[in-house]
């Protein structure tokens, strides 16, 4: 019985010191860390950017137009044609151009003939005002004899000056009317590359109602790039900053330039100006257009290309860098707080200065050392796959 009663007290105490062990371990041993997510500092590029929609344009780009009327009689040119300023496009039926310029022609003549009459009647006058002049002092003649002499002479010089008026007329009608004849050859006003035939040969213009277009002609070695900016993201923007783009076509193909201006307004504001569909436009999102060039020297960009466009606001070579999910909060200082898992799996708080932070990535300036480990947040938040989710690495750059 009293055997009994050792073993009985024996157990009870060896059970309390078990129950009191593990609570002991689990107050030392401090918060579990294996369903924590840690990300190494590492070294790398930093960037801060704008991202956009943008669309290529050739940078010159003119439609060659039609400005007298008439039939296309021939069409010198097709689609992808090199044309160089000055070379023959099209030519227009000329025929009543022609006849113009001669109709013009002979009214200049008529005019300078009606100019020699008048002349000589006006040479005529004056001898007759001589005589009369010679006659007055010797009372030879009347009085109103002379002033009837002067009043023919200063009619027939009236005469001979409205003709010479109608013959400056005249000339100017045969100056337009040879204008009119050397628009019916339409030529290049530039060197460029034709990308579009508006108008056939054999087609009709008619040039008193609109300016027909006969063709487009664009300069393909230089490319403009417009660039939608959010009204977000364009007060962060300004003319200088580096400005990269790529094509949907070639995703490898990094092409660079420099930002060269902003618009001050929207192309909505076209619509604005207008009482009827003010009230519309206003509901819409607003985008600013950003220009910037790019060379276009091996032909690989071409018109109405969409480019996906990164403008960068500041960049960051070889850089301390962790998530930026594993920064906390942020005291008074600037520093913020980032929980740093040692080698001894302890977790600990420290205060950290950072730099350049894109929503990512942040920059370290201070407070943490390569290869260290921060905390980003628990396993259980981790996407679903294989593979250690305990630790993940720092992301690509």
């Amino acid at each position: 019985m009293r055997t009994s009663r050792f073993v009985l007290f024996g157990s009870a105490i060896l059970g309390v010191s078990i129950v009191l062990y593990f609570v002991v371990q689990l107050l030392l041993s401090g918060p579990d860390t294996a369903n924590l997510l840690t990300a190494q500092v590492t070294r790398g590029n930093l960037e801060q950017t704008v991202e956009a929609s943008g669309t290529l344009q050739p940078k010159e780009l003119v439609s060659v137009g039609a400005q007298v009327s008439g039939r296309i009689e021939v069409l010198e040119v097709e689609v992808g044609d090199t044309v160089r300023q000055g070379q023959l496009i099209a030519q227009i039926d000329a025929q009543q151009q022609t006849n113009s310029l001669q109709s013009t022609r002979a009214e200049l003549a008529n005019m300078q003939a009606q100019r020699a009459s008048r002349q000589a009647a006006l040479v005529r006058t004056e001898q007759e005002l001589r005589r009369q002049e010679i006659m007055v002092p010797g009372e030879a003649t009347s009085t109103a004899d002379y002033e009837a002499a002067r009043a023919e002479r200063d009619a027939a010089r009236a005469e001979r000056d409205a003709v010479d008026a109608q013959i400056r007329q005249a000339r100017l009608s045969v100056d337009t009317a040879g204008i009119n004849l050397g628009y019916t050859k339409i030529l290049a006003p530039m060197d460029g590359v034709v990308v579009a035939v508006v108008t056939k040969q054999g087609q009709t213009v008619n040039a008193n109602q609109s300016a027909p277009t006969i063709v487009i002609l664009a300069k393909l070695d230089v490319m403009e790039v417009r660039a939608e900016i959010s009204e977000a993201d364009v007060i962060k923007v300004e003319p200088g900053l580096p400005v990269y783009f790529t094509i949907l076509g070639d995703f490898e193909h990094r092409y660079e330039a420099s930002l060269l201006q902003i618009e001050p307004a929207p192309e909505s504001i076209v619509n604005e100006v207008d009482s009827s569909t003010s009230s519309s436009s206003t509901a819409s999102a607003i985008y600013y257009n950003a220009l910037f060039e790019v060379p276009n020297t091996d032909g690989r960009l071409r018109a109405l290309m969409t480019a996906q466009v990164t403008i960068v606001l500041a960049q960051r070579q070889n850089a301390l860098l962790i998530p930026s999910s594993a920064l906390g909060e942020k005291d008074k200082d600037g520093r913020y707080a980032v929980q740093v898992l040692d080698a001894e799996g302890r977790v600990a708080t420290r205060q950290v200065r950072i730099g350049l932070n894109n929503n990512a990535s942040a920059e370290v300036l201070d407070g943490l050392a390569l290869g260290e480990k921060v905390v980003i947040g628990e396993a259980s938040t981790a996407p679903a796959g294989g593979g250690d989710a305990r630790q993940m690495g720092g992301p690509p750059f």
